[in-house]
């Protein structure tokens, strides 16, 4: 039983099962970067005089402005934005950094962003070392901010080639994390962590004439007891004590992968410079989340005289200053263990020159022609375009840069390989979860494992009602709601409650070295198998419907189908359907009878003009909540409801058997009872071709062997919408018919010998 864990493949495996979220959304229009987009600010002269005057450089008042994004695919306007200075020690370079705020005059956004951060990286004579750090932390699994190039206008005047950087605030955090009602702490100089006491209000200390710990979320509340709860456990718990405490409210796992970026990287302006990070306090599994934050002075930027590639991995922190985030995560042997793997790995797969190296000359020559019309470039440091294009390969001989990119990257991987201990990490178990189930329905339970070498066993054990603990095997053999075979998560189900229960349970994982870990460290997670009251279920859902199945106005939209397993007809006006359990009674069912064993299709589409069974929400293909809930007088309680992670388009999770069984993937059968995905697409006891496949009007079916053969083509509902009888070895038919997903079998002597899937388009 061998299951791998590298940091590419972990990207999947966390976004599979995380919920309402999308750690690692794409680039879209704002940070795409294979080419140079143009911003143009358009503003009036007296502002941006005023932004520019010498005394100015502290003042955070916003000009209005007019922001215009042109690029490959099109022009981009937005009117009555603001615009001021933004940074540090920048804000008295000659080449400024911008701030850009789409919401400071109007309630707007562009391409889901309230702010952009345009920065002139005038320490840097390659422009590049952020962007390529952010892209570091998407490839080792951190959901940080996107980063990209852009050349800047203002007035028409160009101003030079620019770090476009996403900005963190409340928008990032609901992305990346589902939720955006937790504390987002900004943590500057000196943040180090410390304890201070078990008084929230010391952890508001503002040495600078701001906050170290500045609170950019629920300030009416300027509630800090949960920091100065966090700040406590990693100070005063013992080493020994620290997982099972840490973990409870912290994101260990993604904090390691910080520190081996900040490591490789040499990023001394982040943590171990109290400086330059952000926490947020994730409501979702109320554990706090690490965001890094401003990664230019990196990869041999220097003002101390220290060659970065030298410092030790585990030594990174000064060693006459405590960080004890850093130190004390590195004195616990397993995560020293899986600090030391991850490192390695990233290093053999990521950090290494054949994957960088060419991606530093692309983009060093699509960069080129920018930065040689960049006259701000050369005004801090008199850099010139040889060091622009030197400073991708060898020291500039600046001197505050100790390094190129490339030297610097040779020398801090060759040198980290030597000092990296041989540790065996014990499995990394993450996102576990179970279904919501009621009184008849099984119960499924889902978890991530994975190791650096094989897993000899995962193990579910669990206990209902305080009775005695029962240990099962999980199998990740796609057959237990656990998406594919050998993906690394794994699942197990256990056979329906007969009464309402309380299920409290624990995963644990051995490597074939005999190390185990626990998930979670101490104590156990809950499962309430409730009453339900009704024979209601969620039955079948797809959150990506791209050519499966369409609705009345021949859109392919969300869908779920509700099913009754009872004996008995149940009028469903009165109760509820929702994507969101704080909501439920966010969609009301019409009028309509479900008699026993029906299965009623409902579209998830957010259009509820278009019909009855059309909700006032949609699906969320990232992953999230559906469920039913019980009438007004029965205070809305859930009767059935599931939630589900990351889906794939066209593809169907619905229960088997019907009504009761897990959630796993089945065929699409909207409206219909469900089948295994096997049933009609498996069946090959002959040999056919069947094309074009996706098919326009025409399809031809081929066989070497002539016969007396009847086809039949039934749509994802399993009704038959065309049949027709042929002899010989070809056919031809003419389907007109709606686009979608059909299934086509070939009979032959009344038995089926030939099955597939036909998308008609």
């Amino acid at each position: 039983m061998k299951s791998r864990y590298s940091i590419p493949a972990l990207l999947f495996l966390i976004a599979s099962l995380v919920q309402a979220q999308n750690p690692f959304p794409n680039r879209g229009i704002a940070f795409q970067d294979d080419e140079v987009p143009r911003v143009d600010i358009l503003i009036a002269e007296s502002s941006i005089n005023q932004i520019l005057a010498p005394g100015n450089e502290q003042s955070n008042f916003e000009h209005e402005a007019t922001f215009i994004f042109t690029h490959s695919e099109g022009i981009d306007t937005v009117n009555q934005v603001g615009f001021r200075l933004r940074g540090n020690t920048s804000r008295w370079s000659a080449k400024k950094s911008f701030k850009v705020s789409f919401n400071s005059f109007l309630d707007q956004k562009w391409e889901g962003l309230e702010k952009l951060n345009l920065n002139g990286e005038h320490n840097d004579p390659t422009i590049s070392r952020a962007k390529i750090c952010w892209d570091m932390m998407r490839g080792i699994g951190v959901p940080a901010p996107r980063a990209n190039h852009v050349a800047l206008y203002i007035n028409g005047d160009y101003r030079g080639l620019y770090a476009n950087v996403e900005h963190i605030d409340d928008e990032l955090v609901q992305q990346r994390f589902g939720n955006r009602n937790g504390n987002l702490y900004k943590c500057l100089y000196p943040a180090d962590l410390a304890y201070l006491g078990e008084n929230p209000d010391n952890y508001k200390l503002a040495p600078n004439g701001r906050r170290a710990y500045d609170l950019r979320t629920n300030e009416e509340e300027d509630d800090y007891s949960d920091l100065a709860n966090l700040i406590s456990i990693i100070n005063l718990t013992p080493i020994s004590e620290l997982p099972c405490e840490l973990e409870a409210v912290f994101n260990v796992d993604t904090y390691l992968r910080i520190m081996i970026i900040d490591v490789l990287t040499g990023n001394w302006d982040g943590y171990r410079n109290q400086n330059n990070f952000y926490l947020y306090h994730n409501t979702a599994t109320d554990k706090f989340e690490y965001i890094p934050y401003d990664l230019d002075n990196t990869m041999g930027i220097d003002w101390f005289g220290v060659d970065w590639t030298m410092r030790d991995v585990y030594g990174w922190m000064p060693s006459s200053q405590d960080r004890p985030l850093f130190n004390r995560i590195l004195e616990v042997p397993d995560y020293r263990a899986r600090f030391s793997y991850y490192m390695r790995d990233f290093m053999l797969t990521y950090y290494n020159p054949g994957n960088l190296f060419a991606g530093f000359d692309e983009l060093r020559d699509r960069l080129e022609s920018f930065v040689a019309a960049d006259d701000f470039y050369t005004r801090d440091y008199d850099f010139s375009l040889t060091d622009f294009t030197d400073g991708f390969g060898s020291p500039s001989g600046f001197l505050h840069i100790d390094y190129g990119l490339k030297d610097f990257i040779s020398d801090r991987r060759n040198r980290s390989f030597q000092q990296l201990e041989m540790l065996n990490p014990a499995p990394y178990l993450h996102q576990a979860q179970s279904n919501r189930p009621s009184v008849g329905q099984e119960v499924s339970f889902l978890v991530s494992a994975e190791d650096n070498g094989s897993l000899n066993e995962v193990q579910l054990c669990y206990q209902s009602n305080g009775g005695p603990e029962s240990c099962l095997s999980m199998l990740d053999n796609g057959q237990l709601g656990d998406s594919e075979a050998n993906d690394g998560i794994y699942g197990l189900f256990i056979e329906a409650f007969n009464e309402a229960t309380e299920i409290s349970w624990y995963v644990t994982a051995t490597d074939d070295e005999g190390a185990t870990q626990r998930l979670p460290k101490c104590g156990t997670y809950t499962t309430q198998v409730s009453s339900g009251g009704l024979s209601l279920a969620i039955n079948e859902y797809m959150a990506s419907n791209d050519a499966t199945i369409a609705d009345e106005e021949g859109e392919f939209d969300d869908w779920l189908e509700v099913h009754n397993y009872g004996s008995t007809s149940i009028n469903l006006s009165g109760y509820y359907l929702s994507d969101n359990p704080d909501l439920p009674t966010k969609w009301p069912f019409p009028e309509v009878n479900l008699e026993p064993g029906e299965f009623l299709l409902v579209w998830a589409d957010d259009d509820e003009e278009q019909g009855a069974l059309h909700t006032n929400f949609k699906l969320d293909a990232d992953g999230e909540f559906i469920g039913i809930f019980d009438t007004d007088n029965n205070s809305n309680q859930l009767i059935d409801g599931t939630d589900f992670g990351v889906q794939v388009t066209d593809a169907a999770i619905g229960r088997l058997p019907n009504g009761t069984g897990a959630f796993q993937q089945v065929s699409p059968t909207p409206g219909a009872s469900n089948e295994p995905v096997s049933v009609g697409s498996g069946i090959q006891l002959k040999a056919f071709e069947v094309y074009p496949n996706p098919v326009a009007n025409q399809l031809w079916l081929e066989t070497p062997e002539a016969g007396a053969y009847r086809s039949i083509l039934t749509d994802a509902t399993g009704r038959t919408v065309a049949q027709w009888e042929w002899y010989g070895e070809q056919v031809q038919t003419d389907l007109t018919l709606p686009n979608g997903m059909y299934f086509l079998s070939v009979w032959e002597n009344g038995q089926p010998v030939f099955t597939t899937k036909i998308l008609k388009h």
